[in-house]
């Protein structure tokens, strides 16, 4: 009896450490095999968060970031370091808008050049 309660559980490990894709196709076999156990996989993806874009999740995904470790200068310098690396994306974004700005500005103002200065045309000989 242990063992029919136990396979569930057991698959489910399985599909997790097969990744995404793997989730997917059972869906899909139950689907073909027969529809409700591929609605009922549906179902449990979307209400375990299976389904979700972890890609979406915030900067250095703080579930995990935040995971106290047990030794307090380990956790000391990995806070510091998520700190200054954050610091260094900000400011390097920053950077990167100050670029995009200042090309922008210069497209425009050679945009404005040309109308002010149009170039006389060319004779045809």
């Amino acid at each position: 009896m242990s063992a029919i309660a136990t396979w569930p559980s057991q698959a489910e490990s399985w599909l997790d450490r097969q990744g995404k894709p793997a989730w997917i196709i059972a869906m899909i076999l139950g689907f073909i095999v027969f529809w409700p156990i591929g609605l009922a996989l549906l179902g449990y993806m979307i209400w375990s968060n299976r389904m979700t874009c972890r890609s979406a999740t915030p900067r250095f995904q703080r579930r995990h970031a935040t995971r106290n470790t047990g030794n307090a200068a380990f956790d000391a310098y990995k806070a510091d370091t998520l700190r200054r690396l954050e610091e260094e994306q900000e400011q390097f974004e920053a950077f990167l808008q100050r670029l995009r700005d200042a090309r922008d500005k210069a497209e425009f103002d050679q945009f404005i050049d040309e109308r002010r200065n149009p170039t006389p045309a060319q004779p045809t000989a």
